[in-house]
């Protein structure tokens, strides 16, 4: 995937960063609507800037009611308050982002029991304020619990997925003085989108990716039964110390940097196998020896202090795929993407009809009853069910890796 080095966003006029969280069965109690207050506040006195607190819950009310839109809670259309708070153009595509987002809750219902309830973090990074309109850099933080029980999550199951997305938030202050939000885009940079979005992922294969011939067959979908599924070899029970891999290891650095970057690292605008390079090397991975001569060589994988003596196996899915599976066989393709265990490796081509270029690469970081739970960057996403994944994406080709 193409390399993009990502900005913090600025402007000239700096609000202090804001940190709130909601719980769903509060939300009606605690907040008023934003509407109500800006047009009392202006009314007394006319406001050139906004309240820095007012933006935060109105952008806080807002992604908690997509958040809830996608569950089984009953109370998850009660949307009045926040439309009361949109512009006209934004009420309407808050409306019909509402209505998607019920109809995918619902086909993960039948595919894996969908989300039971949401809580939503909302953490405001920069606030810009240009007249009349007001442009609020945040991230959302989502927990979306899944429906199992306590003592199903005590033998393994796991409580939640979770994602984080950053938004661009613009409000716009209307006749009688009230700021109202006008527009929300999510920096979803190309990946599968999370479960709050409405979106497809882009189809754009990076320009350095290596195509090396036939990948054969993807990994079929139908489901196994359990019997028939190869349990993976764990390091302690390898032959020999020399030739396995830690993958609790790879695991728990998952686990810690799904959301936020290791600083060891750069980050690049599709990260996924950025990020999952680096969940390998802390499983014992090695890297071989590269220079800027041989980095775009599948055969090479090696991670270094600039992009352009890195090689593009270590940041491209196509190229990693074939230094994977080819070159250097640290992985063994699966013919089935319901064999795949704790710390492989799921890649995914969205569009085959289209190229025959991987676009994405995830790894799992938990498995329970046979289900593979999934963790990526772009967009970060922490243990999203397999069964989800194959419900928003059913014409992707898969290829499943044992690592």
């Amino acid at each position: 995937m193409t390399a993009i080095s990502h900005q913090a966003p600025g402007g000239n006029m700096r609000m202090r960063p804001l940190r709130r969280r909601i719980v769903v069965s509060a939300l009606a109690a605690t907040l008023l609507s934003a509407g109500t207050t800006a047009s009392a506040d202006s009314a007394d006195q006319p406001s050139t800037t906004p309240d820095s607190d007012q933006l935060s819950q109105l952008a806080e009310r807002y992604l908690q009611q997509r958040a809830d839109a996608v569950t089984t809670n009953p109370a998850r259309l009660r949307s009045a308050d926040v439309l009361s708070a949109a512009t006209g153009p934004m009420r309407a595509e808050l409306q019909s982002d509402l209505a998607a987002l019920a109809r995918k809750g619902n086909v993960y219902k039948k595919a894996d029991g969908g989300y039971t309830h949401a809580e939503v973090d909302v953490t405001v990074l920069d606030t810009t304020t240009n007249g009349d309109t007001t442009t609020s850099h945040i991230t959302e933080n989502g927990r979306l619990h899944l429906p199992f029980t306590a003592a199903e999550v005590a033998d393994g199951a796991p409580e939640y997925e979770e994602y984080s997305v950053p938004h661009t938030l613009t409000f716009t202050r209307d006749t009688s003085g009230a700021w109202l939000l006008a527009a929300d885009k999510a920096e979803l940079d190309g990946g599968p989108v999370p479960s709050t979005q409405i979106a497809e992922p882009t189809d754009a294969p990076a320009p350095d990716s290596e195509n090396e011939g036939d990948k054969g067959t993807a990994s079929a979908t139908t489901e196994l039964p359990s019997s028939s599924v190869d349990p993976k070899v764990t390091p302690d029970a390898e032959a020999s110390a020399t030739t396995s891999y830690n993958y609790s290891a790879m695991v728990r650095y998952a686990n810690k940097y799904w959301k936020t970057p290791s600083n060891d690292y750069r980050t690049y605008g599709n990260d996924c196998t950025n990020f999952v390079s680096q969940v390998m090397r802390a499983g014992g991975w090695k890297a071989t020896s590269g220079s800027f001569a041989s980095r775009k060589d599948n055969k090479k994988w090696f991670y270094a202090s600039h992009t352009w003596t890195t090689s593009y196996t270590w940041a491209g899915a196509e190229n990693w795929y074939w230094f994977a599976v080819k070159h250097s066989k640290r992985t063994k393709s699966l013919n089935n993407v319901w064999k795949l265990a704790s710390a492989d490796v799921l890649q995914a081509n969205w569009k085959p009809r289209n190229d025959n270029i991987i676009d994405h690469t995830m790894v799992v970081t938990k498995l329970y009853k046979g289900t593979p739970y999934l963790t990526y960057h772009t967009g970060n996403t922490h243990n999203k069910s397999l069964r989800k994944l194959l419900a928003d994406h059913p014409n992707a080709a898969w290829y499943a890796h044992r690592t």
